[in-house]
């Protein structure tokens, strides 16, 4: 459209934890960041040259990733439940190695576009949040640099579908622990 002013948003995933690649801690309290996932934070935050907003789940995880950040700038984060962490329902808190071996795993890794998470929410729904929630704050902040500090698979839905890619591609996105990736909204 001619005339539109886009907003430049970085999705960032949190610093590595404890249990990352090992557990799916899901929207549990309490978690926080390894001393790599505090290097990672810091790592981030020299990325950034400008910086208008920041957004982040209120997980601790994502604000302790955001804290470098948000005092560079003299910002304080946003927290937004539109871009938390997939609800695993009954999943929350099992090992990966353990979900792994159950038959849902398989739908989990392909076809998730068929999958609500026992107890938890769909990925469809996942995405339909994510994406609302992204497209808000873009609104909000029409030709500004927003920083928004999230989750794997939250960052991962996102990405499937600004790429225009169906759901069931999103395990071919990458989000890495203290990954940035830009996106044009």
């Amino acid at each position: 459209m001619v005339g539109m002013v886009h907003a430049n948003v970085y999705l960032v995933r949190h610093g590595e934890t404890p249990t990352t690649g090992k557990v799916l801690p899901g929207r549990a309290p309490g978690l926080h960041l390894s001393a790599r996932g505090r290097e990672q934070a810091k790592e981030v935050a020299a990325q950034f040259s400008d910086v208008h907003a920041v957004y982040c789940s209120p997980l601790e995880r994502t604000r302790e990733t955001a804290a470098p950040l948000c005092e560079k700038f003299g910002l304080e984060p946003v927290l937004c439940d539109g871009i938390l962490e997939a609800d695993f329902g009954s999943w929350t808190g099992a090992s990966l190695q353990e979900l792994s071996a159950l038959p849902e795993w398989k739908v989990v890794q392909q076809r998730p576009s068929e999958f609500r998470f026992p107890g938890g929410e769909s990925f469809a729904e996942m995405q339909a949040r994510v994406v609302g929630a992204l497209e808000e704050i873009a609104r909000r902040h029409p030709g500004e640099t927003v920083v928004c500090f999230s989750h794997a698979d939250p960052i991962k839905v996102a990405l499937t579908h600004y790429a225009g890619k169906p759901l069931d591609e999103f395990q071919q996105a990458k989000a890495a622990p203290g990954s940035v990736t830009r996106v044009q909204l």
